[in-house]
């Protein structure tokens, strides 16, 4: 899978203004009063609506005050910011090496959250990995996107942002796919290690830890693992970028699936049952 990011930044810039453009119309304005009244020349007004220029927020305020559609303004704004960050290259964050691969996932992000919601459907969160799950895990990724090998320095990395689980005042929401269990990253005793480590930090009074078991009616079915950092990011990630969605409505609908998926999890001893027979087996 591929991202075109300057598509994807196009394909953005025109839906922003294709809301723009709807409601100047909503305000009965054409393109020129709109222009006259913010100050501008009618043809940037045609360019920001047609995705050819990107607008400021000092645009999208002034167009809206405008307009009479200040309750827009957050939402606009945020769809602003994402345009040319929702996603971030792999390869050009990892010139240095794996180990500034981290998209959403940085220590001062980490310190800044007081609720992490996470949903997993093939891999251990990175919270809960042990050194060598980690390992095992990011080796393959450094093959795979022909990175410089600081499997070490990575792996250090991700095992310092895991001091944030015992930090006060965090709270910790996870919800994983029974499969997850069963998907081995590394050899079995590799596995084995990482299992006894979820044991281990599902008995943290901070962390709620929910599995979703392969057979079970479910209401939703996640098409991508997903963390929800407070309320303000959602954070995903694909094999060749990293994409954090800030827009509230998507919010919203991220913090709706999680529920969903919620509602389908076990957790307690039904749980610890679903990881002890993974060991087993």
């Amino acid at each position: 899978m591929t991202t075109d990011r300057t598509s994807s930044a196009k394909q953005a810039r025109e839906a922003l203004g294709s809301r723009l453009r709807n409601i100047r119309k909503g305000a009965s304005l054409t393109a020129r009063a709109l222009a006259s009244a913010t100050g501008q020349h009618f043809t940037r007004v045609s360019k920001i609506e047609n995705g050819v220029q990107t607008p400021t927020e000092r645009d999208i305020h002034t167009w809206c005050q405008v307009c009479r559609a200040e309750s827009e303004i957050t939402e606009l704004t945020a769809t602003l910011r994402t345009i040319e960050s929702a996603y971030v290259e792999f390869r050009r964050q990892s010139r240095a090496g794996m180990k500034q691969v981290l998209g959403a996932h940085t220590l001062a992000r980490y310190k800044s959250t007081d609720v992490f919601r996470i949903y997993e459907h093939n891999v251990i969160p990175g919270l809960f990995q042990t050194a060598e799950y980690t390992a095992a895990m990011l080796s393959f990724w450094i093959k795979f996107l022909g990175l410089p090998n600081d499997l070490d320095d990575a792996v250090a990395t991700r095992m310092e942002r895991q001091r944030i689980l015992y930090r006060g005042g965090k709270r910790f929401v996870v919800v994983l796919e029974e499969q997850a269990l069963n998907t081995w990253f590394g050899t079995a005793e590799i596995q084995a290690g990482q299992l006894d480590r979820l044991l281990a930090v599902m008995s943290l009074p901070n962390v709620s830890f929910g599995i979703i078991p392969m057979r079970v009616e479910r209401p939703a079915v996640g098409s991508a693992g997903f963390w929800v950092f407070d309320d303000t990011l959602v954070a995903l990630e694909t094999p060749t970028a990293s994409i954090e969605v800030t827009r509230p409505n998507e919010l919203a609908l991220y913090a709706r699936m999680f529920e969903a998926l919620k509602s389908s999890a076990v957790y307690g001893s039904s749980a610890r049952k679903l990881i002890t027979d993974a060991l087993d087996s």
